[in-house]
C-alpha cells in the first residue's frame, strides 16, 4: 500500500512560554518543514505547499528511512557551533550571498511519526512519539527527545541558545493534517512572519548599484496588503544577488491595493509578488505596519499562502 500524502499539521501562535504536566515542548527549528514518506526504496518530500523538496535538497532521497513510514520534521543546517542556521540553507538556494548554491550539508530533524504501515493519525500525540523513538532512526536524521511539562525552562533555554523559540504539544491530541490547531502552541523568541516583495526602494550611497529596502506585504481578501520596508539584515553579496532577482520581475504597477507610506518621497519600484521573504520585527505598529523590519532570508514557499489570517497580527 503506497504510503498517502500527509499535510504538515499547524500550531497556534501564543506569546508567552508556559509549564503545564499535560504538554510536552519541543524546540522550534529554523530550516524548512517537510513531510518524508518511503515506499519501495524511494523516498517523497513535500514541503508545507506540497513542494518536491528533493529537488534544492537531493541528499534526502538518500535518507535512511524504512519503507512504509511517513514522518513530520523539518530540513535542517547546523553551524560550526551545531546551532541551526537558516543563512546556511540559505546558500543552498542561491540566496545566501553568492548568487550560487554552496556545498552546504543538511540533516533531517523528525519530530512525529505519521504513518508507520498504517495511519497513525488519530493516535496520541505521546504514541506517535514512542513509536518515532522505537524506530532509532540513524544520522543524518535527527530525533530529539520532548521536555516534559516545563515549557518555560526550554523557552530559556532557547533564549540563551539563539535559537527561535518552542513549541508545546498537548498529550492525548491527535494529528490534523493542514490544520491550525491550539493543541499545537508555538512561543518565538523573536517575532516573525513571511512576506510576499512587491517592489523596492532605489538605493543611495553604497547602495547606489543595489537597492536601499524591499516593499513587503501579505494576501488578504483585497490582495497584496503592504506591511512594511525592510532595509536593514543584508550584507553587501546579499544584496548584489537579490538585486539581480528583483531586475528580472520588474513591472509598471504596484501590486500592493493599499497605500505604500514611505518616509520620505521616493518612487518606489514595482515587481511581480513572486519572492516570499523571512522578516523578523520589534512589534506592529498601531497602524499595522511592522516596527523595525529586519531581512532573514527567503523562503521556498507559495506567495499565494502567505496570507493576513495567518502571518499578520494574532
Amino acid at each position: 500500500m503506497r504510503v498517502p500524502d500527509i499535510e504538515p499539521m499547524l500550531a497556534t501562535r501564543v506569546e508567552v512560554p508556559f509549564d503545564d504536566p499535560g504538554w510536552w515542548f519541543e524546540l522550534k527549528w529554523d530550516g524548512y518543514r517537510a513531510v518524508l514518506a518511503a515506499d519501495n526504496g524511494r523516498i517523497r518530500a513535500r514541503s508545507r505547499r506540497g513542494l518536491d523538496l528533493t529537488g534544492p535538497f537531493p541528499e534526502l532521497s538518500a535518507l535512511p528511512l524504512p519503507d512504509g513510514v511517513a514522518v513530520d520534521g523539518e530540513v535542517v543546517a547546523f553551524d560550526e557551533d551545531g546551532k541551526p542556521s537558516f543563512s546556511y540553507l540559505q546558500q543552498r538556494t542561491g540566496f545566501g550571498g553568492r548568487g550560487t548554491k554552496a556545498d552546504v550539508g543538511v540533516n533531517f530533524v523528525v519530530f512525529d511519526l505519521l504513518y508507520s504501515d498504517e495511519s497513525l493519525l488519530a493516535r496520541p500525540y505521546e504514541e506517535r512519539v514512542g513509536r518515532l523513538m522505537d524506530l532509532a532512526l540513524p544520522s543524518p536524521i535527527v530525533v530529539p527527545t520532548p521536555t516534559p511539562e516545563h515549557g518555560h525552562a526550554l523557552f530559556e533555554f532557547a533564549m540563551a541558545s539563539d535559537l527561535e523559540g518552542i513549541v508545546g504539544k498537548r498529550l492525548g491530541s491527535s494529528y490534523l493534517p493542514g490544520r491550525r490547531s491550539p493543541d499545537w502552541r508555538k512561543v518565538s523568541v523573536r517575532r516573525r512572519l513571511r512576506a510576499v516583495v512587491g517592489g523596492y526602494l532605489p538605493g543611495e550611497g553604497g547602495r547606489a548599484s543595489t537597492f536601499g529596502s524591499i516593499l513587503v506585504g501579505l494576501h488578504d481578501d483585497d490582495g497584496l496588503r503592504w506591511i512594511a520596508a525592510v532595509g536593514s539584515g543584508f550584507d553587501d553579496a546579499t544584496l548584489g544577488v537579490f538585486a539581480t532577482h528583483l531586475r528580472q520581475i520588474e513591472r509598471p504597477t504596484s501590486p500592493f491595493h493599499n497605500d505604500v507610506i514611505l518616509p520620505k518621497p521616493t518612487k518606489p519600484v514595482w515587481v511581480e509578488p513572486g519572492i516570499v521573504v523571512d522578516v523578523e520585527y520589534k512589534q506592529w505598529t498601531h497602524d499595522l505596519h511592522l516596527r523595525a523590519p529586519v531581512y532573514k532570508g527567503v523562503e521556498m514557499a507559495d506567495p499565494s499562502s502567505v496570507t493576513w489570517a495567518e502571518e499578520g497580527p494574532s
